[in-house]
């Protein structure tokens, strides 16, 4: 696998979805599935903290989203060019690679624009109209003499980058007089290529030329030597025919002068792919450059890269709803989900393991996975594994609890060398959420986000040993849940505070008044937004089923 997998479970994250992502990465790694990496995209609590420093596993990486990013598609083995390189040298890179185009940068690997095969071919092939433009190169006498290879006879000054004219001389000398003063293009900007022609050779240096060529890889007497040293006349010997020698100077063009550095567009490899579609829906560069915060060039990629399927690889436990997933899940690849819940599950481009089992938390599906291939988990591993499995069963006194359940903790206590209800204990007595966190950070924590047909609504639940510390601080809460719910844009949000002695709970809701109203549990005191739930702790079995239930009373289609 070339791409890390990552397994993560919800956003607000409970034990349930901890404890499985990590316990489902190691079962792949002993199963001989290599890549497959746990994370998580939300903070954890107390009592995940106690069960990973229990068995000393840390925390899964976080992972804040898997949008899709400019990073996830740019190609990182870029060939590129330099401002001051020859179209001869962009030319040979096009043709080794195959590519279209060439990133163009400066000494200090800045981009300043991109040269294209379709650049070049335009000024290879300007339009009739401007044979000006067939005979002009804006380079060096080295330059020259490189693409050539040529034989040097005299040099005058062959660093200088200059504009220069390109004239194959085939004419008779009478004729050559007028040649020379056509296009007002001066003698000292002149190239002159000729083959065996003595009296043009000597008319060229007497005229002073730039530079004299001499084709065909032919000797040249030693007068002509003589004089162009004399006269401080550029003097080589190409190995090619006119025509071919006079293509190849033109290809010594140093790219400067056809790159476009006003219009070039780059990108941040941060930037989201939904963005960059739109910025270059009415581009047609055939290549885009990715910089950093300097400018420097980092990658590249093109329109067809876009098409491509993004690496990033998804396993969901303990969900199956991307509203409940990490942002971007459903722009990435979903390859499998495991999960104990209702089906909300997204479409994917393909067939996937999708594993959903009437079991009352996610770690026991994992635990049986270690159990069906015959391999024990690590003592840490299953210290873990019951770690979510009392967790999310309420140390199996849950209505969601089964007999499976039930099965796999003696046989995880014996690996983990943990007696169930002491691990039991240090997890609930871990810390009162109400107590130690924030009423935003209690409404938040463990949170989770439904919807039916149009409506759309929240359920969070927290576990406390007793009520004292949540009347304690009710109305807070309560502001913070109806805060929520406002910046959320839900049409009503739900906390269930659940009593793990007595197995009873309160339900606070704040939103939609003619939801509230139909809520047919008993209100508490003077409050109608709280309600006692007797025998009531399982928002996956209970509280989901009886608000799905209750809209479609209402007239609202299941669903959505």
């Amino acid at each position: 696998m070339s791409a890390s997998t990552y397994i993560i479970g919800h956003k607000n994250p409970d034990a349930d979805a901890i404890c499985s992502a990590i316990a489902y990465a190691a079962f792949k790694e002993a199963t001989g599935e290599s890549g497959y990496v746990a994370a998580r995209c939300g903070n954890s609590n107390a009592r995940i903290d106690s069960i990973l420093s229990k068995f000393n596993v840390p925390l899964p990486m976080y992972v804040g989203d898997v949008i899709p990013r400019v990073e996830d598609i740019m190609r990182r083995d870029i060939r590129k060019t330099h401002v001051d390189a020859t179209c001869a040298e962009a030319l040979d890179l096009i043709d080794r690679y195959d590519i279209r185009a060439l990133p163009v940068v400066d000494d200090n690997e800045h981009v300043v624009g991109v040269v294209s095969i379709f650049d070049l071919g335009e000024f290879f092939i300007p339009k009739p109209a401007e044979p000006r433009k067939m005979r002009h190169v804006h380079t060096s006498i080295d330059n020259i003499v490189k693409a050539l290879q040529a034989d040097v006879i005299n040099m005058v000054e062959p660093e200088r980058v200059e504009d220069l004219f390109v004239r194959i001389a085939a004419m008779d000398l009478r004729s050559f007089g007028k040649f020379t003063k056509t296009e007002d293009i001066c003698p000292e900007q002149s190239i002159i290529i000729v083959g065996d022609r003595y009296d043009i050779q000597q008319r060229s240096i007497q005229s002073g030329v730039r530079l004299l060529v001499v084709t065909g890889g032919l000797e040249i007497d030693d007068d002509v030597v003589q004089m162009a040293k004399e006269k401080n006349i550029g003097l080589i010997v190409s190995r090619f025919d006119s025509a071919t020698t006079s293509w190849i100077i033109r290809t010594a063009t140093e790219l400067g002068p056809l790159v476009d550095s006003k219009n070039i567009t780059t990108f941040d490899r941060e930037e989201k792919l939904s963005v960059v579609r739109r910025r270059i829906a009415q581009n047609n560069s055939p290549i885009y450059c990715v910089v950093d915060d300097s400018g420097r060039l980092e990658g590249v990629f093109t329109k067809t890269d876009l098409l491509k399927p993004v690496n990033t690889r998804l396993v969901l436990v303990d969900h199956n709803e991307l509203g409940q997933a990490v942002n971007g899940a459903g722009e990435v690849n979903i390859v499998e989900i495991v999960d104990h819940h209702r089906l909300g599950n997204p479409p994917t481009a393909q067939p996937i393991l999708f594993r959903n089992e009437i079991i009352g938390s996610t770690c026991s599906i994992i635990a049986e996975l270690y159990r069906s291939r015959g391999i024990d988990p690590t003592p840490q591993i299953a210290g873990v594994l019951m770690g979510g499995i009392i967790s999310d069963t309420l140390n199996l006194q849950s209505p969601t609890t089964t007999e499976r359940d039930a099965n796999l903790l003696p046989w995880l206590s014996k690996i983990a060398g943990v007696e169930t209800d002491a691990l039991a204990t240090l997890i609930f007595t871990a810390g009162s959420i109400v107590v130690s966190e924030s009423p935003e950070k209690v409404i938040t924590s463990d949170c989770k986000q439904y919807e039916q047909g149009e409506i759309r609504y929240s359920v969070s639940q927290v576990e406390e040993l007793g009520f004292n510390n949540f009347w304690k601080k009710s109305a807070d809460i309560q502001q913070a849940l109806s805060d929520y719910q406002t910046q959320e844009g839900l049409s009503f949000s739900c906390l269930l505070v659940t009593d793990i002695n007595t197995q009873n709970s309160l339900l606070l809701v704040e939103g939609d008044e003619a939801c509230i109203e139909q809520i047919s549990f008993s209100p508490v005191g003077s409050s109608h937004h709280i309600f006692e739930l007797p025998g009531i702790v399982s928002r996956k079995k209970q509280v989901i089923p009886y608000f799905s239930n209750l809209l479609s009373g209402m007239g609202v289609a299941a669903g959505g």
